[in-house]
């Protein structure tokens, strides 16, 4: 569809100079109404819409500014031009000050007034543009801020309200196999144990949970990090917890980023926890952390590991919520570690994903935009 005409008030005292104004105008496409006096043009202006106004600067009883001030006041989507004579360019820069959008001097040609009138009112579009923008970003703020305390009282819910259920059937399958005891068979044990499982399973799925709503509602507060120290502690303390297991890590030195040091410190502990978990059955386990530059000339940090690896097919999986490669039996988890490593990324402006082939292990990618500033 073809865009509508813009609307012109002109505002002239001098009756035969406004109707050539409005002819020659109307004559190019725009809709023109034009009066000698401002009052009237201040009443039209209340009455129906107008894209921009065109006024002398001098006129009798009320000048160019006065009207222009208040045209503006009613209509503050109004863009404004004034019109003046060579002896008045100070008053006509005096009224761009105050609201106006340029000055055409007299006398002019139409060749002058044109490109002013097409410039004053691509800057009104842009104007309305920003306007509607403005609108939703406060829109969507509001969304997000309402989103943010629905997921407070989720995870709060969560916390203490699912919990309860979980320690009372933990609590009544334990006094079930005190009362009964020796009269327990061999598959009633089994039962039992079963339960048991399951609540420690329910329960670190809510931890996974609520971590998750954390990292999400979480702000990003950047600061310079040594990632290379942080991936060497988590390294440790894995180990430390399986002494029995024997790996090799391999973290490159100094390695650092300006991001947020506790959310990042999440992402690492989930990816390191990963490669741990998935070269578990690995005779020679094998963990690196390193730095590569990418084919378009960028820099992405990576966790490589020697483990179990997945099918590259189900690669799009890998980061949603509660979604699984490998069966509990074989390799035990929730399936929300990997969707928090992918907020925290993507939280930092970054991107994150993965290389794998079955039984040859994977390596996660992941980048971290660097930070200039303003």
């Amino acid at each position: 569809m073809p865009a509508s005409p813009e609307h012109l008030l002109i505002v002239d005292d001098e009756a035969p100079h406004l109707k050539a104004l409005c002819e020659t105008l109307s004559a190019h496409g725009y809709v023109t109404t034009g009066f000698t006096s401002p009052q009237e043009a201040l009443a039209a202006i209340r009455s129906r819409p107008f894209d921009l106004v065109l006024t002398d600067l001098m006129m009798p009883g009320m000048d160019g500014i006065a009207f222009l001030r208040t045209a503006m006041e009613i209509n503050p989507c109004l863009v404004g031009v004034v019109m003046t004579g060579h002896g008045t360019i100070d008053t006509a820069v005096a009224a761009m000050k105050l609201g106006a959008l340029d000055y055409i001097l007299k006398p002019f040609k139409l060749s002058a007034i044109l490109p002013v009138l097409a410039r004053a009112l691509i800057v009104r579009r842009l104007r309305l543009e920003n306007e509607v923008l403005q609108h939703r970003l406060e829109s969507r703020t509001r969304e997000l801020e309402a989103a943010n305390k629905e997921l407070e009282s989720f995870s709060y819910s969560v916390s203490h309200d699912l919990r309860a259920p979980l320690r009372s059937i933990d609590g009544f399958a334990h006094a079930l196999v005190e009362d009964l005891g020796d009269k327990l068979g061999p598959q009633q044990r089994t039962y039992t144990e079963y339960i048991h499982s399951c609540i420690l399973r329910m329960n670190a799925l809510i931890d996974d949970l609520l971590r998750l709503a954390r990292t999400t509602r979480s702000e990003v507060h950047r600061a310079p990090v040594d990632i290379s120290s942080i991936v060497s502690e988590i390294a440790g303390r894995l180990q430390a917890g399986d002494e029995q297991r024997q790996a090799e890590w391999l973290v490159a030195p100094g390695l650092t980023a300006v991001a947020d040091p506790g959310l990042l410190h999440v992402a690492l502990e989930n990816l390191l926890s990963n490669a741990w978990k998935y070269t578990a059955k690995v005779p020679s386990a094998r963990i690196e952390f390193g730095s590569e530059l990418q084919t378009d000339g960028a820099s992405a940090f990576f966790i490589r590991d020697n483990g179990a690896g997945f099918d590259m097919k189900y690669a799009g999986k890998l980061f949603g919520t509660f979604q699984r490669l490998h069966a509990d039996r074989d390799f035990p988890g929730t399936g929300v570690g990997l969707a928090t490593v992918q907020r925290v990324i993507h939280k930092h402006g970054g991107r994150i994903w993965a290389q794998a082939a079955p039984n040859e292990g994977a390596t996660f990618y992941f980048t971290l935009p660097p930070v200039t500033d303003a």
